[in-house]
């Protein structure tokens, strides 16, 4: 597949010292795709970089995505846009607010036309909107909630093999990876990269939505982009619902509900490492590792890596609640 070239690759990977100390069965370690560099960052740069290399390819001149008003995907796909030359069209949640902070407010800097859905959050009615916008002359271009198609998956295919070329390069050995997992795009690219390019490290997938995603269950979203994934690239491997599994005890109070667990992670990170986790996902993410740390629910003395996908324009919005 085609790419548009839109973030700074590959990102860092490095020791978190400090936390490795407090947590002393484990060494641990952070890969910074906050720092892909568009807009702020964020994992979506990685799946964009396809999708707006689609979008060109079909002729579209402009993109419709949708999100919650605080999403870091909508924010880049912004972004994006801004870069490609093509017009930008968001379809958010809620309504709209007498005043714009975080993410909301980038992506209105960014150029974007927003449009407010209510209580629609993940693109249900994204394909009004598409036809709306298709009477009025323009060629829109559907990515759909998250950016979770299998064009936008293929951003992860490509991370696996990055984070495998940094691991060989530096002689690291990376027993767990820990990431956020909601739309599912990023860990099917993760699951058939690892199986692409022999990743021999076990996926750590925290949920932190609890809500299926256009009626489909989380597990079975993941492994319908696996298995269109697996060929396109060819694999000789069978996948499994066992093989989307994900963290699930962490995701109770529901999307874009901060708790103590959230607090808890934020204020960690922040003051132990100097580094800025998001309060929706990466914090959940993030809470669920020390969790399993604290509780040794994974081997001791392993190597253990935490995903950073970016998103902290967020904490701005969220401010009252995170403090």
């Amino acid at each position: 597949m085609k790419k548009y070239n839109l973030g700074f690759f590959p990102t860092p990977i490095h020791e978190l010292k400090n936390l490795s100390e407090k947590y002393k069965r484990y060494r641990l370690y952070i890969k910074r795709d906050d720092q892909t560099g568009l807009a702020l960052g964020g994992n979506k740069t990685r799946k964009l970089e396809y999708l707006i290399a689609d979008a060109i390819e079909n002729g579209s001149d402009t993109i419709i995505t949708a999100g919650a008003q605080q999403s870091n995907h909508c924010r880049q796909t912004a972004a994006a846009c801004a870069v490609a030359k093509l017009k930008c069209h968001l379809l958010l949640g809620g309504n709209e607010p007498e005043t714009f902070t975080g993410n909301l407010l980038l992506s209105k800097l960014l150029g974007a036309t927003i449009h407010y859905a209510g209580e629609n959050r993940k693109g249900e009615d994204i394909h009004k909107l598409a036809d709306h916008l298709a009477s009025q002359g323009l060629k829109p271009y559907i990515i759909p909630y998250g950016a979770s198609n299998i064009t936008g998956a293929m951003g992860y295919v490509e991370a696996a093999k990055e984070l495998k070329e940094q691991m060989v390069s530096g002689h690291l050995k990376i027993d767990y990876i820990f990431f956020a997992s909601s739309s599912g795009g990023t860990q099917a690219g993760l699951i058939l990269g690892k199986t692409l390019y022999d990743l021999d490290s076990q996926l750590m997938p925290v949920s932190i939505d609890k809500d299926e995603t256009y009626g489909v269950e989380q597990e079975k979203a993941i492994l319908n982009l696996v298995l269109q994934g697996k060929n396109i690239l060819n694999l000789d491997k069978t996948f499994s619902l066992k093989d989307t599994a994900l963290i699930k005890g962490y995701n109770e109070a529901g999307y874009g509900v901060i708790t103590s667990n959230e607090k808890k992670a934020i204020k960690e990170l922040a003051e132990i490492e100097g580094i800025i986790l998001d309060p929706v996902y990466t914090a959940r993410a993030f809470y669920g590792l020390t969790d399993y740390l604290e509780k040794e629910l994974i081997e001791p003395d392993s190597n253990v890596l935490f995903w950073h996908t970016g998103g902290a324009p967020a904490n701005f919005y969220y401010a009252r609640d995170i403090i």
